[in-house]
């Protein structure tokens, strides 16, 4: 096992045989020059030491792995493993992944993937934890991990995580859900709103749905819009396997789509959670997402509710 040694400035220093290197001297000889690659700790006393013979040790292990040309830094392993993986991993999870990289993994980001430490990891996150969500801090540490699984696969991080955050949802009253479908009856949120609230459908769904994707009654959720990396809303097949599905609407929802050919709504996701947001507030409704339609509960109480509003209609 590598032995780290003290230096005057009180750090401690743990030298590797990396590898050796030819060089031509200036009659034509060939010299050859061992090299080695050290690694610091600056934290004083035994700590420091085991921290550095650590590093070093592991290197040793994985010199095979680094001599390819994987010692890399931290951002330039998480470019190449985003850049691999841009043909297979959905337009927004790229985007995530870039975003990333670019704000929450700055601390990190010159760090060589050698030389990474848990310390390193453990203080960036609780640095990133000061202002972000639970769920972001774990997304960052996620893609550090995977990102470590590749270039690093000896090395198991065991990083404290912020506690999960239930999140408090707000789940409208039947009175709300009947006002609110009421407020919207003849605009063109209404089917948005209807599809979201009887299918249960997202709003990207909702935004690539075509005619095309509709036999009678039966809606087949194949496609998503998203934005991609450039800013632009694109059209996709769904992220995941259960995420293509069918849904049977009742009669009073299928009544709505027909007669319309291609796209059944030409309002993108954003703009959807836009004008449901300023609907809320025009009908004196409190704020709650779009998304929460889709929230069981809601589905039944507005089917319930829809007999009122529509009493001679028969829901399914």
């Amino acid at each position: 096992m590598p032995t780290a040694k003290k230096l005057p400035s009180g750090s401690w220093r743990c030298q590797v045989y990396s590898h050796t290197e030819e060089i031509i001297q200036p009659d034509g000889r060939i010299k050859k020059k061992r090299i080695y690659k050290s690694f610091t700790s600056d934290i004083p006393g035994p700590k420091g030491k085991r921290i550095a013979e650590q590093m070093a040790t592991e290197y040793a292990a994985n010199k095979e792995i680094y001599g390819r040309g994987t010692d890399i830094s931290l951002g330039e392993a998480v470019d190449q493993y985003i850049q691999n993986r841009e043909a297979v991993l959905s337009p927004r999870t790229i985007v995530d992944y870039k975003r990333i990289r670019k704000n929450a993994l700055l601390p990190l980001s010159d760090i060589k993937i050698s030389r990474l430490t848990q310390a390193d990891v453990q203080k960036s996150v609780n640095l990133y934890a000061q202002n972000h969500s639970p769920k972001t801090v774990r997304n960052m540490h996620g893609l550090i991990s995977a990102v470590l699984r590749q270039y690093r696969p000896d090395f198991t991080l065991n990083t404290s995580l912020p506690k999960k955050v239930r999140p408090n949802i707000y789940v409208p009253s039947d009175e709300e859900i009947q006002r609110l479908i009421a407020y919207v009856s003849g605009s063109v949120m209404e089917l948005p709103i209807l599809l979201a609230a009887f299918g249960p459908m997202r709003r990207g769904e909702i935004s690539a749905l075509d005619s095309g994707d509709i036999t009678g009654n039966v809606v087949h959720v194949c496609k998503n819009m998203v934005m991609d990396q450039n800013n632009v809303w694109i059209i996709k097949q769904p992220k995941s396997y259960a995420g293509d599905r069918y849904i049977h609407y009742p009669d009073f929802v299928a009544a709505k789509w027909q007669g319309i050919t291609g796209r059944i709504t030409p309002l993108a996701p954003n703009v959807i959670t836009d004008r449901f947001n300023r609907i809320l507030k025009s009908a004196g409704l409190p704020h709650f997402r779009f998304h929460d339609l889709r929230h069981p509960y809601v589905k039944s109480t507005t089917k319930k509710y829809l007999f009122f509003l529509v009493p001679t209609i028969q829901l399914s």
